[in-house]
């Protein structure tokens, strides 16, 4: 057979961060839905423990960017949660989440 594996030998397929797109990342357990969990090892990375693929359209790291874009643009919490397909308690959450991680980088009057 022509291009197949000998047997015995395996193939390493290199993970990147889905954060901070560092490649020391390590296995870290399953969840209990079976879906395989990854640690970042990288010090400086904001998230530690991540999936490569998120059933809860929610918890994607794209769908979190979308969610703070378009609040600074104006759009109101139940037009962002319409267009991007989840709750608004989502959208109120993650903005809640991002304004503590904001308040000590801003001035007070």
């Amino acid at each position: 057979m022509a291009g197949a594996l000998e047997e015995g030998k395996m193939v390493t397929i290199p993970v990147p961060c889905v954060y901070c797109h560092s490649l020391c990342v390590i296995k870290a357990g399953k969840q209990p839905n079976g879906t395989q969990r990854y640690r970042c090892k990288n010090l400086t990375c904001e998230r530690t423990i991540f999936l490569l693929t998120y059933d809860d359209k929610g918890r994607q790291p794209e769908v979190k960017k979308q969610i703070i874009e378009m609040a600074l643009n104006g759009s109101g919490i139940r037009d962002t949660a319409r267009v991007l397909g989840v709750s608004p308690g989502t959208v109120i959450n993650e903005l809640k989440k991002r304004k503590q991680k904001s308040t000590g980088l801003t001035r007070r009057r």
